[in-house]
């Protein structure tokens, strides 16, 4: 199964992004069929409650990904939660976002800020400003319309759902304004591994259309119990949601300190029974160390792949399944940083006490930057955004895309190269490149080339760099 979260690069591509189409026998239910008249009423009602909440979020987005830097506008929604501004959409929506333009369910006009955004549970917080006609008024010297006065949702115990409830996913599909779409929950505790280690998902009989993303997900009462945020490619009946307490959870953090903090500790973990690697191990406590990463608060504790942890600072953990996993890690997450916690493990069928002291985890994402004599972009190596990069150089910078044609394209040079160094220059950091790159371009008198070195595939390599070509845009 592919699973797709739009809008990452141009708003044509995106193949995510909820909105839910009624099954085939979705309103075939006794009630239904016995009073309609009800079903209708309280679909209408829990509508009600939250379309006047809903927006359409077209944000301007810096894209490296293809040798230059490039910007377009993509596609998305959100729903207001605060009457002052506050509104939640998805971090793939408004990731490098240059402006947010916001439409209102009335018509009106606004643009918005990031206030915080999560790329681990793919949460986003932006603030509107006033709409466009307030604006005017107050300009006008009327009487003043402030962004309190906006109309918000409220957010529901998504603990709470189970299969087969009736859900409306709520959105602009395909920029189309405002849409609104009927189905059941197919699953509320759905594990999508690779997609987030920190949550599960509400799983949805939904029918996937560009723009539905960043839209809630609202029970018959009217309550968001989850924001659209996946589906399957090229449509079907398979869509998935964050859940609304990891959204609140999320929002929360952003709100406090504009970014979530979370603990490192460099484990990862394994169920008990892990149907897919087919082990399975006795027991109903514990959960299994599935790797360590180096240099990691894990690996100075003395953990070891295979053990098996029990409590981590007093409180017991049970991993039986993949379902169980992102609570632990989310245990995990939380712990004070700069702190020592007990970690009591399982080796050998002997239990002992390792001291574990978790570091701040750092941003996952590493800057971008441009060459643009040299037709490529660059990128900051980052622990967490590029760990295989990073296990070979802890401190550097990457070939993040490649123009075709292009200088650096006929040089030979690749993505995901390392710069070592320039015309003999040591390249540590971004800053080095920037320095690097303007002194180059600005010596009137050199010669249009540079020599770069590169770390590929475990090997050191050199290249020459010749840039007196100039490609147009």
């Amino acid at each position: 199964m592919t699973l797709h979260s739009p809008n990452r690069n141009r708003f044509h591509a995106l193949i995510v992004l909820c909105g839910v189409a009624v099954s085939a026998g979705g309103l075939s239910g006794e009630a239904a069929k016995s009073n309609p008249a009800d079903f209708r009423r309280i679909i209408e009602e829990a509508k009600s409650r939250v379309f006047p909440a809903l927006i359409y979020v077209a944000p301007v987005v810096e894209d490296f990904g293809g040798g230059k830097r490039e910007t377009h506008e993509q596609g998305g929604s959100g729903v207001i939660i605060s009457g002052d501004g506050y509104a939640v959409t998805n971090w793939h929506v408004v990731e490098k976002a240059i402006t947010i333009r916001v439409l209102f369910f009335d018509g009106r006009v606004t643009t918005a800020e990031k206030v915080g955004e999560d790329k681990e549970t793919d949460v986003a917080l932006i603030k509107l400003g006033a709409p466009a006609s307030a604006r005017s008024a107050v300009s006008a010297g009327q009487e003043k319309q402030t962004v309190g006065s906006l109309p918000s949702a409220e957010f529901g115990d998504s603990d709470r759902l189970t299969e087969g409830e009736f859900v409306l996913a709520m959105g602009a599909p395909w920029g189309l304004s405002r849409s609104v779409s009927l189905g059941i929950l197919s699953s509320t505790r759905r594990y999508l591994a690779g997609q987030s280690e920190y949550s599960l998902w509400l799983q949805t009989d939904a029918s996937i259309n560009p723009g539905n993303s960043g839209g809630p997900l609202v029970n018959t009462d009217g309550l968001v119990v989850g924001i659209n945020t996946l589906g399957t490619g090229g449509g079907g009946d398979m869509g998935f949601a964050v859940p609304s307490n990891t959204v609140r959870r999320i929002v929360k953090g952003l709100r406090d300190h504009r970014e979530v903090r979370r603990a490192w500790t460099g484990l990862r973990l394994q169920p008990l029974n892990d149907f897919d690697r087919n082990t399975f191990f006795d027991g109903d406590r514990g959960v299994l160390v599935a790797s360590v990463d180096a240099n990691s608060p894990g690996e100075a504790a003395g953990v070891r792949v295979g053990d098996l942890i029990l409590s981590v600072g007093g409180r017991e953990v049970s991993g039986l399944h993949h379902e169980s996993i992102p609570a632990i890690n989310t245990l995990l997450g939380d712990l004070p940083s700069g702190e020592a916690v007990d970690l009591l493990v399982e080796r050998g069928g002997k239990r002992e006490t390792r001291k574990l002291t978790p570091r701040l985890k750092g941003k996952v994402e590493g800057e971008d930057f441009e060459c643009k004599a040299w037709n490529m972009t660059v990128k900051a190596i980052n622990e967490f955004g590029t760990p295989t990069l990073y296990f070979y150089v802890k401190r550097g910078v990457y070939i993040q895309g490649i123009r075709q044609p292009g200088n650096a394209a006929n040089a030979g040079l690749r993505r995901t190269d390392i710069i070592l160094s320039i015309d003999g220059r040591e390249i540590a950091t971004l800053e080095d490149l920037r320095q690097v790159y303007g002194s180059v371009l600005t010596g009137e008198k050199r010669e249009k080339k540079v020599r770069l070195e590169i770390f590929r595939g475990g090997l050191r390599y050199q290249f020459v760099l010749d840039y007196h070509t100039k490609y147009k845009d």
